[in-house]
């Protein structure tokens, strides 16, 4: 109770007051892990996001170098020139393409990592609301994630397998494509015409559309284009960490461009960095504790199994949003799986209902796939964006659970 406490705390003091949330979970992290769980000074290092960390900084370097040398501009030049001008289209393009990324084999987070900067400067560019590109592009990530040839796919499907339960790999997949896509028809229908919120001193005038950027890239810009091809082709195609890769090709690109590379590490979105290694440190030692394993099992003990089905929806919702999905797909399909054995559930619908719930609000800036976004986003006042996007997970967190348990488990039971 203390550390759920601590935790609500932390929420409304970083909220009201002008103070990196991320300080306030370290400071909670050290207090709370040895005052009140007994957990060791070095238990409570383990739960540092180092390779978050690593992902985040890389990322963001390597887009600011690539801005830095106009090839970000040149790359949305050509978007615009795909879609014929219609940069309206935009957000469906990215989310199309983060769809087909993870239904292949791709890791959710490294296209998000590989789309969410390209996505931001479109926004920027184009006068689109960045929080409808950047969470269409993390719903496009999750609307492939449960295809049998994806990651997360093949680790649902593998725990199931586990068990004596059966579980319709199509189902699955079109569960998670169908309420991902209605989600970002959502989300651009209601929001795509609010506007951003700009920085102090950000005034959009029609000319920054201009982009004074040349229809071929220059001899900088084909040699970034190229460092981008082998950070997809590596991460994608050999599974390399995405992190080192980034970092290598932003160091290869400073040294042939020093001039101009000579600020890009102001680029890397340090306050955000912060923000999701704090958070994710606490939560980690919640997990080390046992209380969200805790808080799980207690949820599967209420009662009516339909009640528990959507009780332990919300519970994954919960802790997914500041915790690693994969990890909690991990806990609790095993949790899950007496449930279905003892009742009249549907073990199709109630998994790909979990699966969802799970997934479904790595929208928050506490995950890789929000961090990502928020940590790209040019123009905007950090503050406001944040709140933005904390709003907009809470709303996920609220409804995204009940929407994908009456679909996929009350209408099977």
């Amino acid at each position: 109770m203390i550390s759920i406490g601590a935790l609500l705390v932390m929420f409304v003091v970083g909220t009201v007051l002008p103070i990196n949330l991320g300080i306030l979970a370290f400071v909670a992290t050290f207090a709370v892990g040895t005052a009140s769980l007994g957990l060791t000074e070095d238990e409570l290092f383990d739960g540092f996001p180092a390779k978050l960390f690593v992902t985040i900084v890389g990322v963001t370097y390597l887009f600011s170098v690539a801005r830095r040398n106009g090839t970000i501009d040149w790359l949305v030049l050509a978007g615009v020139r795909l879609v014929r001008g219609r940069v309206q289209l935009i957000p469906w393009v990215l989310f199309l393409v983060a769809a087909l990324l993870t239904a292949f084999g791709t890791f959710t987070p490294a296209a998000v990592a590989i789309l969410a900067p390209i996505g931001m400067n479109f926004a920027y560019r184009y006068k689109l609301n960045p929080l409808v590109v950047g969470m269409m592009v993390i719903s496009g990530g999750h609307a492939g994630a449960f295809s049998p040839l994806a990651v997360s796919g093949a680790l649902v499907l593998g725990l199931v397998d586990k068990t004596d339960l059966h579980v319709s790999a199509v189902t699955l997949f079109t569960a998670s494509f169908v309420i991902n896509l209605l989600l970002a028809v959502l989300t651009y229908v209601l929001l795509a015409k609010r506007p951003a919120p700009l920085a102090e001193g950000v005034v959009r005038e029609a000319g920054d559309d201009d982009l004074g950027v040349s229809g071929r890239p220059d001899w900088r810009q084909w040699l970034t284009l190229g460092c981008l091809l082998a950070l997809v082709v590596g991460a994608l195609g050999f599974h390399l960490e995405i992190g080192f890769l980034a970092l290598a090709a932003g160091a290869l690109l400073a040294l042939v461009d020093m001039k101009r590379q000579e600020k890009a590490v102001d680029g890397v979105s340090w306050s955000t960095l912060l923000l999701v290694a704090g958070m994710m440190t606490y939560i980690a030692m919640l997990e080390k504790a046992g209380v969200i394993e805790n808080v799980s099992e207690h949820a599967a003990n209420l009662g009516a199994p339909l009640v528990v089905a959507l009780l332990l929806c919300f519970t994954v919702a919960v802790t997914s949003a500041f915790a690693s999905s994969t990890a909690i797909l991990t806990a609790i399909i095993p949790i899950a799986v007496p449930l279905l054995l003892s009742s009249h559930l549907s073990a199709a619908g109630l998994i790909a209902a979990l699966a969802v719930s799970t997934t479904i609000v790595d929208t928050s800036p506490f995950s890789t796939n929000g961090a990502l976004v928020l940590s790209n986003a040019r123009g905007v006042d950090p503050r406001r964006f944040y709140r933005q996007v904390i709003g907009y997970t809470t709303g996920i967190v609220a409804l995204g659970p009940v929407v994908a348990w009456g679909a996929l488990v009350l209408p099977w039971s």
